[in-house]
């Protein structure tokens, strides 16, 4: 297949999103979309903080970038932005001018969401433990579970991405050798990812896995007797307000599980903030505060150019520093291609959504990190 038919079937997948667009059925609803604000200065910020993030545009530092959203203890201290190229997974729209509305691709971030929901799910008892055997899942496919080397796969090895099969996304998204796009290609995904050959022993090595993903997803579906997408609202969305989004659907109408979500920017962010309140939103309890607890330790090192940076289920985990706030302080975060990013620090009361559109970029993960390090941490000068 060559790249252009990978880009020309992209943009049909994308064509076929599961346009799961949903309108706002609940009064309550509406009333839990509002966000109170506050001034940078209030919050604990430098008051020039939109200056600066304007002014790093204008330099040219920021390349790419579309919106940026802080939040501090359930508060909207920012919120900014800027017109550029976008793309719908894969399907070019041009210029886009961004506001609050506009659904952007969360491309990978949409794994620590599917995380979440894997989360609640469990609390449901609608899909099996992490320690339970990940085989014993897909039973319609006996000839890999006779294997004694991949009987030992675990669901915990698909969460945590130790799965140790072979797997490789580190060249483009646009590129038929990317397993990603393969794994899409394939008749049958979940059997492309599970007969993939294995490179190391499970739970030894962290090994970045869009198809582990994708199983978990077909588990979630499976044991609510829905689609994802339709478990996402009814059990993550509508709870929050969160009243419409796209999922990205393959060839079979199965929603991408590792990379095909789109929200809305305040929506990604209450998604963060809700994380932040230990699962709970208006008194209601969404996701368990366990799951979030075991999704936050550390379980191993990720590698590449990842550097200092580990692994949960689903999250990436590491340590900064910020002027207002003395020693390091943990951090969990969603990454995606292009720039996308869903950065949160419970000690600071810190949420923050980051949406840029340098997608197969080989710099791409620059302008979030400035971003973050420069804008958001180097201007927080009090706890």
């Amino acid at each position: 297949m060559a790249a252009a038919e990978v880009m020309t079937r992209r943009a049909t997948l994308a064509a076929m999103a599961g346009a799961a667009i949903v309108g706002a059925s609940h009064p309550a609803h509406a009333a839990a979309a509002a966000w109170q604000t506050a001034a940078p200065l209030d919050a604990g910020f430098a008051p020039d903080l939109a200056a600066r993030l304007n002014a790093g545009v204008r330099s040219g530092l920021l390349d790419g970038l579309h919106a940026v959203l802080v939040s501090r203890n359930d508060h909207l201290v920012l919120e900014r932005y800027y017109p550029g190229a976008d793309e719908d997974w894969g399907k070019p729209l041009g210029r886009v001018t961004f506001d609050r509305t506009t659904l952007h691709d969360l491309r990978s971030v949409t794994k620590s969401i599917v995380g979440l929901l894997y989360g609640i799910a469990l609390d449901r008892n609608l899909v099996p433990p992490p320690e339970a055997s990940l085989l014993q899942q897909f039973p319609e496919y006996s000839d890999l579970a006779a294997d004694p080397a991949r009987a030992k796969l675990t669901v915990a090895n698909a969460l945590n991405m130790t799965l140790g099969l072979g797997w490789d996304e580190s060249g483009s998204y646009a590129d038929p050798a990317n397993s990603e796009i393969a794994m899409e290609a394939a008749p049958d995904r979940n059997r492309y990812v599970l007969s993939r050959p294995i490179a190391a022993a499970p739970g030894t090595k962290w090994i970045y896995c869009g198809g582990a993903v994708a199983l978990l997803g077909a588990m979630i579906a499976r044991g609510s007797h829905t689609t994802l997408q339709d478990f996402a609202r009814h059990a993550l969305f509508e709870p929050l307000g969160i009243t419409a989004f796209e999922w990205t659907t393959g060839r079979d109408g199965v929603a991408l599980a590792a990379s095909g979500l789109r929200l809305r920017p305040r929506d990604l962010l209450r998604i963060g903030t809700l994380v932040l309140a230990d699962g709970q939103w208006h008194g209601r309890q969404i996701v368990s505060r366990a799951w979030l607890e075991a999704s936050f330790r550390p379980v191993i090192a990720t590698t590449g150019r990842l550097t200092g940076v580990e692994y949960g289920r689903l999250w990436y985990l590491g340590e900064a520093t910020a002027p207002g706030l003395p020693g390091p302080h943990r951090w969990m975060a969603g990454f995606g291609n292009g720039g996308q990013r869903l950065w949160l620090m419970p000690d600071a009361g810190l949420a923050v959504a980051i949406f840029c559109g340098n997608y197969n970029k080989p710099d791409q993960g620059m302008t979030p990190l400035r971003v973050w390090n420069e804008i958001v941490l180097g201007n927080l000068r009090r706890a």
